[in-house]
């Protein structure tokens, strides 16, 4: 009979809260990086009204379902996209605690899960990849590659240069179908991962980007030339890489009989 360990459990609600909150914070920077406005000055406010949001409406989650996703001062709705965002964040933080634990490794990959949600979020809306986020991945993947040894320097500058040279052969060869934001991005993640996980977390965003994209152009939601944003797949491959890459390297070079 397996038994519980309560601190675990302790541990793993701890890091789930704190993800709800991380997300919160996202939204606030996906809001207002792509608009130029300060993510660290000036108050929380409506968008309708643009009156001050209270401190105590700002618990992540909980002050939504409360005000049944309206604002309490005009009850204009509310954006499905907040909860969504901090349910999305404190999912991904419990998910890589079970995978990781409390060790090291698991302050980078956090960073690196929120890091991709905020670019996501950003490049649905606008089509834009900021580059002040995919600096900060850089030189986050650089500074935790001196405490964090899951990823030897030598395979994170090649998983980076295999990432980052893949996608600026398909940005070059399409000319203009790819923008160099994903390139930029790509990079980041494939610093992270190190090889070769970073180029299988690429493909599987591709593979999976490709499908949907068939998928709406089957059903005309968009046609063929229509742009797609492909951070929020990058993130996906990325995230697949990062969780069960091991797993699927494996199965490849050694398939089931």
């Amino acid at each position: 009979m397996t038994t519980i360990d309560p601190l675990s459990v302790l541990n793993a609600v701890v890091i789930a809260v704190f993800g709800l909150i991380i997300g919160s914070f996202l939204n606030v920077v996906i809001y207002r990086l792509p608009r130029g406005e300060s993510i660290v000055t000036g108050r929380s406010h409506c968008p309708a009204c643009t009156r001050e949001i209270a401190w105590y409406d700002l618990a992540p989650l909980l002050s939504y379902l409360a005000l049944g996703g309206r604002c309490r001062s005009c009850r204009a709705p509310i954006s499905g996209r907040y909860p969504l965002v901090e349910g999305m964040t404190g999912a991904l933080f419990l998910i890589l605690y079970l995978r990781f634990g409390l060790q090291l490794v698991l302050i980078k990959y956090l960073f690196l899960a929120a890091l991709l949600v905020a670019i996501s979020f950003i490049d649905i809306d606008h089509f834009l990849i900021p580059n002040c986020l995919v600096l900060a991945g850089i030189v986050c993947g650089i500074a935790t590659g001196f405490f964090v040894t899951d990823v030897s320097p030598w395979y994170a500058l090649l998983g980076a240069a295999s990432t980052a040279g893949f996608l600026l052969l398909v940005a070059l060869i399409s000319r203009g179908g790819m923008g160099m934001g994903d390139v930029k991005l790509a990079l980041v993640t494939g610093l992270f991962l190190g090889w070769p996980l970073g180029l299988l977390g690429l493909l599987a965003g591709a593979c999976a980007g490709g499908l949907l994209g068939i998928f709406l152009i089957a059903i005309r939601i968009r046609g063929r030339k229509d742009p797609v944003p492909f951070a929020p797949f990058i993130a996906l491959g990325t995230l697949i890489a990062l969780l069960w890459g091991s797993q699927i390297i494996s199965l490849l070079l050694h398939p089931l009989v």
